[in-house]
């Protein structure tokens, strides 16, 4: 039997994969393994559940909540919030977990379900292990005085502003600026904890009807944000996702400042200030060469991962960092966050220019991007990607061609049915070339063979 957790929780097509059932059934495990199981201070466990504005995202919700209180659980119920909210709930209200329930930047008809532990932290493989073990068992089902109770946690929205603010090393008074919110969970939060910090705001994307989330707006689809900068004339624009875990910006000339970009700006500026954790960074394979060489130059060093948030927190957990990210725009700040968070991340990006007065254009000059060629090659054996040695040899030629101007990278998709090719290299016509002499050895030596009768 295939594993259940993906590498963000349960995700899949609403009422395809993810039913009421199994959500009932994942909160049953889980009101075990992270309530009872992990409460030791003799009251009844808490939890924080909170979801995006999908439609489906209400009855996944109701099975949820169900499930946790029918197993002797008091829920908090924080209604539509982005995940990192959640998050910082959870260790707010000293809850013993969490419950997002959301598809982040997956389109409307997808939902999903991720897991917090105590003090708002994802969790290990190991935990995710034990909830799926426990779904094969009999539930806890407690009577009387002992069920759980579902209450509206009606103040957690504010109590998520007044965290945020909390953590600007500058008012944003006189910067105007745009927010495309995904129509999703930061519809609301955003544009008010930007208005809280003096900001004059236009909004764009944040009309969630249930069906909308991440509709040709977000951080996935970054022109409307770009014409609505040029319209208005803005400062900068800031990109969030469905559930507002991520955030990409653009300049005051409409151009893309990707993860990478804010990563650099954030780490130079809090190396600055005495503030950058053993002057570390830490981000997945698939960051830039650029911010590498960029951070090099400004005495910063980078910890590399492997792909995904999770592992940046691992990394950042480990070596007791406070600052890691993905080109994506997931950026993890240790000293306010568990998680990657949005919001917390433009309000960052926002602070630093009313700081030092450079428009976002400048600030995102301290790295220069490399050309960087990414191809998804589908219908191959992602299983012998590792274990080719005529790919192993093809990558090593490149490698040898590229010297220190560029680099490759090959990896099976953890997410997808593809592997992934991605090359940098001083140009676009040498990229493109190596990735595309690389992408058909894949497709040799990794076919798929033909079953026949």
């Amino acid at each position: 039997m295939s594993r259940l957790f993906g590498t963000d929780g349960v995700r899949g097509l609403a009422n395809g994969l993810l039913t009421a059932e199994l959500a009932m059934n994942l909160a049953q495990a889980a009101a075990v393994v992270l309530g009872h199981d992990r409460n030791t201070n003799g009251t009844r466990p808490r939890a924080v559940v909170a979801r995006d504005p999908r439609a489906s995202g209400e009855f996944i919700a109701a099975a949820v909540e169900a499930g946790l209180s029918s197993s002797g659980i008091d829920v908090y119920d924080a209604g539509v919030l982005p995940t990192p909210a959640a998050a910082y709930l959870v260790a707010d209200l000293d809850a013993d977990f969490g419950v997002m329930i959301s598809a982040s930047h997956n389109p409307a008809p997808d939902n999903g379900i991720k897991f917090f532990a105590r003090g708002g932290r994802k969790l290990p493989d190991d935990v995710e292990n034990a909830i799926e073990e426990q779904m094969s068992r009999a539930p806890q089902r407690p009577v009387g005085s002992d069920v759980g109770r579902i209450q509206r946690f009606s103040d957690a929205e504010d109590r998520y502003i007044v965290h945020l603010l909390g953590t600007l090393p500058h008012r944003l008074d006189g910067l105007k600026v745009v927010l495309d919110c995904a129509h999703g969970a930061a519809s609301g939060c955003s544009p008010q904890v930007f208005k809280d910090a003096g900001a004059d705001v236009i909004v764009i994307g944040a009309e969630p009807d249930g069906h909308n989330i991440n509709d040709g707006v977000g951080s996935t689809h970054l022109g409307p944000l770009k014409a609505a900068v040029l319209k208005h004339g803005a400062d900068l624009g800031i990109a969030h996702d469905g559930d507002a875990d991520r955030c990409l910006a653009v300049d005051h000339e409409g151009t893309e400042v990707d993860g990478d970009q804010i990563m650099a700006i954030l780490a130079v500026a809090l190396k600055a200030s005495g503030k950058l954790t053993d002057d570390v960074l830490v981000a997945t394979v698939m960051s830039n060469l650029g911010l590498k060489i960029a951070l090099r130059e400004a005495g910063i060093s980078i910890r590399e991962t492997a792909v995904g948030d999770r592992y940046v927190l691992e990394g950042m957990r480990d070596g007791g960092f406070n600052l890691g990210g993905e080109q994506s725009g997931h950026v993890i700040f240790a000293d306010y966050a568990t998680t990657g968070d949005g919001v917390l991340t433009g309000l960052q990006i926002a602070a630093q220019i009313a700081l030092t007065g450079k428009p976002l254009k400048e600030l995102a000059t301290v790295m220069t991007k490399l050309p960087q060629v990414l191809i998804n090659v589908k219908g191959v054996d992602r299983s012998r990607v590792h274990s080719s040695e005529v790919l192993a040899a093809a990558v090593a030629q490149a490698e040898a061609e590229l010297g220190d101007t560029g680099r490759v990278l090959l990896r099976p998709s953890g997410t997808e049915p593809v592997v992934r090719v991605m090359v940098e290299a001083a140009d676009e016509a040498t990229a493109e070339a190596i990735a595309e002499r690389l992408v058909h050895v894949v497709r040799t030596e990794l076919a798929l063979e033909l079953v026949t009768d």
